[in-house]
C-alpha cells in the first residue's frame, strides 16, 4: 500500500515523525510518503490531493491529509472539537480521508463516487491526527466501511477558486488554478500576482523562453476529468530563477491576473 501524508505540521516536524509512528503501527506494509504545505493552507493541500489522486497510481493507494485550522466555527470549541472528517472514494478506488476545512477537497468535489462523513470522535485531543484519525484511516484502508456515516452533501464543499496561487514549488513555480492561456502563445504579458507586478510570456511549454525570462504556460500539475476531457493547471516560470521570489512569495489564494 501507498500511503500519501499531507499535512502542514512543516516539513522535518516532529509531529510528522509522530503520525508516521501512529500509522507504522496500524499499516505496517504501507509505504508513507510526506508533503508538507503551508501552516493552514487547505488550497495548496487540495491542490496536492488532487494531483496525486487523479492521476496514475497504484489501486491500493490512500491519501490521508490534515490541515484543520478549525475556523468552521468562530466561538471557543470545547475539549479541542474541530471539523469533521470526511473519506473520498474515487472511480480508481483512491482513498481519501482528510478534515473537510477549507478547500481540501475542492479539487475532488465532482471527481469522487462519493464523499461520506465518518464517525470518529470530533474532539479529545489537540493532536486528533495522531491520537484520533489513524485507527479509522486504517480500518477504512483495510476496507472496513464501518466508520462511513451519511453522504456528504456538495454544498459542503467549496468550489476552489479559479486565477490564484495554488502551490508553490521547491523551484519557486507558481502554480495556479488557471486553465486556459490568456492570450496567444508567444504573447507578452503584464501579471499582477496580488499587489506585485511583472512580465510573462504566454508560451504553451514552460522552457519556450530564454534563461532570465517568465512563462506563463500549462506546467506539469493537471488531471483527467471523471466527465470527459483533462484539466491542465498554468504556471509562472522563470527561467533559471524563482518565479515566488519575483512576485514577493505570494501565499496560496493570492490572485493571479493579467494587466495591461
Amino acid at each position: 500500500m501507498l500511503l500519501h501524508l499531507i499535512a502542514d505540521y512543516g516539513m522535518g516536524d516532529l509531529a510528522f515523525a509522530e503520525v508516521r509512528q501512529r500509522l507504522g503501527m496500524l499499516l505496517p506494509d504501507a509505504a508513507v510518503v510526506v508533503t508538507s504545505v503551508g501552516p493552514f493552507d487547505t488550497l495548496g493541500a487540495g491542490f496536492c490531493i488532487g494531483q496525486l489522486a487523479l492521476n496514475d497510481g497504484p489501486q491500493d493507494m490512500v491519501l490521508y491529509a490534515n490541515i484543520a485550522p478549525r475556523r468552521d466555527e468562530e466561538d471557543p470549541r470545547r475539549n479541542n472539537a474541530g471539523e469533521r472528517l470526511v473519506a473520498a472514494r474515487l472511480p480508481s478506488g483512491v482513498l481519501v480521508v482528510a478534515p473537510n476545512a477549507g478547500y481540501t477537497f475542492s479539487f475532488l468535489r465532482d471527481e469522487a463516487e462519493e464523499l461520506r462523513e465518518v464517525e470518529v470522535p470530533e474532539s479529545g485531543s489537540q493532536f486528533r491526527s495522531r491520537d484520533l484519525f489513524p485507527d479509522v484511516v486504517a480500518r477504512l484502508a483495510r476496507g472496513d466501511v464501518g466508520p462511513l456515516g451519511p453522504p456528504l452533501p456538495n454544498e459542503a464543499v467549496p468550489a476552489f477558486p479559479e486565477r490564484v496561487v495554488a502551490y508553490t514549488d521547491g523551484y519557486g513555480n507558481l502554480k495556479t488554478t488557471w486553465t486556459e492561456l490568456p492570450a496567444p502563445p508567444g504573447t507578452r504579458v503584464g501579471i499582477a500576482v496580488g499587489d506585485q507586478r511583472g512580465f510573462a510570456v504566454v508560451s504553451d511549454g514552460a522552457f519556450e523562453v530564454p534563461v532570465g525570462e517568465t512563462s506563463f504556460a500549462p506546467g506539469s500539475s493537471g488531471w483527467r476529468r471523471r466527465s470527459g476531457g483533462s484539466a491542465a493547471f498554468l504556471e509562472l516560470f522563470r527561467r533559471g530563477s524563482s518565479a515566488a521570489a519575483m512576485f514577493g512569495h505570494p501565499p496560496a489564494g493570492t490572485p493571479v491576473e493579467v494587466v495591461g
